[in-house]
């Protein structure tokens, strides 16, 4: 039971889907819920690809994808990506590690925000719409748990650069045998789409390494710049590495 409660946390925490009400809450449980994070992006995948699937099956590839992604949207609360658009304008218009902080902090969106929510967004949605459909359900069922696994994979390794925040219950540090569990639970998602043969089987795997050294580029400039990460570090992540998937995705299929 306690471990469901730190799944409906995660759960909580990172979306807008109802929990039960038995559930409750303790502080104490959102930094032990981070084990769980990959297990949230099979909620999510889950619910953008049965979108996906029964839209494409009515309406053109292009339509079907962006109904996707904005009922993702919409579950998620633009959690992600309201952290890539800060990251953007922080660290496109901070000089000094506190003034990126101070802009990120800041609700408003800068021109390096919106110029970057904008491209990773048509990006998106460009990639997954030139993939065949059995290819993009497979890829939004392995890219969003994939994609939390890299933004957890900053919590277990990484110190927290605010003495305050959003993000700060999370920030405690994660052990190697939570980080296991959350790698697994990304895994077996993955595992399923290869065996399914939605994707070929080098699709996975390249969007796995391509998707950890974006997370290793951005994880070396959090700590150069900032000394650590925030919570919209970890939405940039999470949307960096799963547009990397995508694009691996669609780079493996045969021309």
């Amino acid at each position: 039971m306690h471990q469901l409660r730190l799944f409906f946390t995660a759960l909580q925490f990172f979306t807008r889907l109802p929990i039960p009400g038995w559930v409750g809450f303790d502080p104490a449980w959102l930094n032990q819920a981070s084990r769980y994070f990959p297990l949230v992006g099979v909620v999510v995948a889950v619910i953008t690809a049965a979108t996906y699937a029964l839209a494409v099956w009515l309406l053109p590839a292009p339509v079907a994808v962006i109904l996707s992604t904005a009922v993702g949207i919409y579950a998620t609360g633009a959690f992600h990506e309201d952290g890539f658009a800060d990251m953007c304008d922080g660290f496109g218009g901070g000089m000094t590690p506190e003034r990126v902080l101070e802009i990120m902090k800041d609700s408003r969106i800068g021109a390096y925000g919106a110029i970057g929510i904008i491209c990773m967004l048509g990006l998106k949605l460009t990639t997954l719409a030139m993939l065949p459909p059995l290819a993009a359900i497979g890829a939004l069922l392995v890219a969003h748990p994939l994609s939390r696994l890299m933004a957890t994979a900053l919590i277990w390794r990484l110190d927290y650069a605010r003495a305050e925040g959003k993000a700060k219950p999370l920030a405690q540090k994660m052990s190697s045998t939570e980080f296991l569990i959350a790698a697994t639970t990304a895994a077996i998602p993955a595992l399923a789409v290869i065996a399914l043969r939605w994707l070929p089987a080098a699709a996975p795997l390249a969007g796995v390494v391509t998707a950890a050294i974006a997370t290793i580029w951005l994880a070396r400039k959090f700590v150069r710049r900032i000394g650590g990460y925030t919570g919209d570090c970890l939405g940039a992540v999470q949307q960096v590495s799963e547009v990397m998937f995508y694009l691996c995705a669609l780079a493996c299929l045969p021309r």
